[in-house]
């Protein structure tokens, strides 16, 4: 999924002409804090709510303001994750789209954005997620694949997150069933760390209720 699928046909592009007063009441109605201004097909920069707010008389046309306008875009032909990447380190609620010759396409609104993560992420499938800690040396995909699929369970996603002051990996784990015990109890048989697990099976419930209880009754001698 790249970038010009993305973009919103509901966004509409400021002109210099139009008021601070105008782009405030559009980003209410759309619930962004961003806008593009687009003089033709010219990508001028996005304006933020702060920006307008900052303005000495926002009935005035934006273009008759010194704006330090910041110019963040993505190629339309970039990949969905580079999109976000944009989107997260420059903390924006739309990124503007340009094609190869630098013409405004539209925007990709930042709510899309995770709406279609979610769903290349197989977050909105029923299942369980399981999070293991681990070092880098001791990751290897094929076996944890090898410990879900041996209790009849699949992957559906996997995320790895890391620290660079660290040789600590957490590992992500979507899986196709909410029975996640079979599986967790086949990675503690091998020494996996599970640093926690999240499902809606009553059976895993009633299985740790136990645990915590016989825990408890330990306490108490």
């Amino acid at each position: 999924m790249v970038a010009r699928e993305l973009i919103s046909d509901t966004i509409p592009a400021l002109k210099t002409s139009d008021t601070g007063k105008k782009a405030l009441n559009w980003m209410e109605i759309f619930r962004i804090s961003h806008l593009p201004i687009v003089n033709n097909l010219e990508f001028l920069g996005l304006i933020s709510d702060s920006d307008i707010y900052d303005l000495n008389d926002p009935e005035q046309p934006v273009g008759n303001h010194h704006l330090s306008l910041i110019k963040p875009f993505a190629r339309d032909s970039q990949h969905i994750f580079e999109v976000i990447s944009i989107a997260s380190f420059m903390k924006l609620t739309v990124v503007p789209v340009l094609d190869d010759k630098n013409h405004f396409l539209g925007v990709v609104l930042s709510s899309e954005l995770i709406d279609r993560m979610a769903e290349m992420s197989s977050l909105k499938e029923p299942g369980g997620i399981i999070v293991l800690t681990l070092t880098q040396n001791d990751y290897s995909l094929s076996q944890i694949a090898q410990i879900i699929e041996s209790n009849d369970a699949k992957v559906l996603n996997l995320y790895i997150t890391s620290s660079p002051d660290s040789s600590q990996l957490e590992i992500t784990l979507k899986l196709n069933t909410s029975n996640l015990l079979p599986v967790l109890q086949t990675f503690e048989r091998f020494s996996y760390e599970v640093s926690a697990w999240h499902s809606d099976s009553d059976e895993m419930d009633s299985f740790y209720g136990d645990r915590f209880g016989s825990f408890m009754k330990f306490l108490d001698i």
